[in-house]
């Protein structure tokens, strides 16, 4: 395994990209701030179940039956915790814990797409037998694709969250440079995830070469989904030069 495993993928809209995947020291990295968050909150979760029982036994006297009870209460909340909290923050933060935004990486799907519920929550459920016996780690070093058990169930991949390129290698157009900065002011630029700057950077790149057709429409295609994603109304621009003022945009917004 190199030192650092790039990999491409080709998503829906036929645009390849290239990333470098998470490697295992900083998917270890990851997993011990999660652990500390998620140790926090079973404690805390333990000290309400003392708490409860102290209460019950104060007023009932033996509870006997009720400790079993509560016993298999609190088994239950550890286990919905446990999977819980990688489930949550893998859906909400499009495919980051606490963890992982740490250590500035992410879970994407094989395709390229952020992981939805499924997804995560199939890699949270696996994750107890990945921790056994270091299997996890064992898989993800001798995987080409850096996959533990969870990854490969679900179909997905964990990637290094890479800074946007300095300078462009394609020409852009002034237009574009000033309505970059409008789009910076009247828009949740920061909406955008780096894959989907990713796929507007490639399509930028490599849009001369195309067919006239395939090369509009595709423009057009991600120049809507751009929109949607950062609350724009309505296109009113043409979708290219919508495209070069995002890509600015998107720069300007991940060096401030």
């Amino acid at each position: 395994m190199s030192l650092f495993n790039r990999i491409k993928i080709r998503t829906p809209e036929s645009v390849e990209l290239e990333f470098t995947l998470a490697g295992i020291g900083n998917r270890t990295i990851a997993l011990l701030v999660d652990y500390l968050v998620w140790g926090a909150i079973l404690f805390a979760v333990l000290v309400v179940r003392a708490i409860l029982q102290f209460q019950l036994q104060r007023y009932l006297g033996n509870i006997e039956n009720e400790e079993l009870w509560l016993q298999a209460l609190t088994i239950l909340i550890v286990f919905g915790v446990y999977t819980g909290y990688f489930t949550f923050f893998e859906t909400l933060w499009q495919g980051q814990t606490p963890g992982k935004r740490y250590a500035k990486i992410r879970v994407i799907r094989d395709d390229g797409q952020p992981v939805g519920v499924s997804q995560a929550l199939l890699r949270s459920l696996l994750r107890p037998f990945d921790d056994s016996f270091f299997l996890g780690a064992l898989m993800i070093i001798l995987s080409k694709r850096e996959k533990r058990l969870g990854d490969w169930a679900a179909g997905t991949l964990v990637i290094q969250e890479e800074r946007a390129i300095a300078e462009a290698t394609f020409p852009i157009s002034e237009e574009a440079r000033s309505l970059s900065e409008e789009l910076l002011k009247t828009t949740n630029i920061s909406a955008l995830l780096p894959d989907d700057f990713a796929v507007i950077r490639e399509f930028l790149q490599r849009r001369y070469p195309m067919d006239k057709k395939a090369r509009a429409n595709l423009s057009s295609q991600l120049a809507d989904q751009a929109r949607r994603l950062i609350g724009l109304q309505e296109l009113q621009f043409q979708p290219e030069l919508f495209l070069e003022a995002i890509y600015l945009a998107y720069q300007q917004q991940s060096h401030h």
